[in-house]
């Protein structure tokens, strides 16, 4: 299992290049949503076509955190803002690769918790029962194969 951060073109390409190599390796790709995608065309559809090959991966995961951005010394916090890059990645990687992540702490530089909440919430509770918790955690089973250790959690068997 290999949990990725700070997510930029170089390190998408790398993130294919390790799983040719490996390819039973699980990886979560954190914070893609903070990426801010190359300006140079070719730059740009490099990326594209590697983030399309991380997407046929059936063990590639990626975690939708950090989505809120500063922008003119300000953070917007209407969804609609973000929803281009969310539908881009949900576009890609489906209801199926895509897992929640705080990034609490680091997101209290962006705004309070529930408002970093709020944005994902409502764009996934959009997309209907099934897909919110394939993203609030049945995916995370997949990804990082976690067992029930409590009564209180969810059984893993249900994701």
């Amino acid at each position: 299992m290999l949990d990725t951060a700070n997510p930029d073109p170089r390190l998408i390409a790398a993130a294919v290049r390790v799983t040719d190599r490996v390819p039973h390796l699980r990886v979560v790709i954190d914070h893609l949503p903070q990426l801010d995608p190359p300006v140079a065309p070719e730059a740009l559809r490099a990326y594209q076509a590697n983030l399309r090959e991380l997407a046929k991966r059936p063990q590639v995961y990626v975690k939708i955190s950090e989505v809120l951005r500063r922008v003119d010394r300000s953070i917007p916090t209407d969804l609609a803002f973000y929803r281009p890059r969310l539908d881009e990645l949900f576009g890609i990687f489906g209801e199926d690769h895509l897992l929640y992540g705080s990034d609490w702490p680091n997101s209290d530089q962006w705004a309070e918790y529930p408002q970093v909440l709020r944005i994902v919430r409502e764009y996934f509770s959009a997309k209907g029962k099934a897909a919110t918790e394939k993203y609030f955690w049945k995916n995370s089973v997949a990804a990082y194969r976690w067992v029930k250790r409590e009564a209180s959690q969810p059984d893993p068997a249900a994701a």
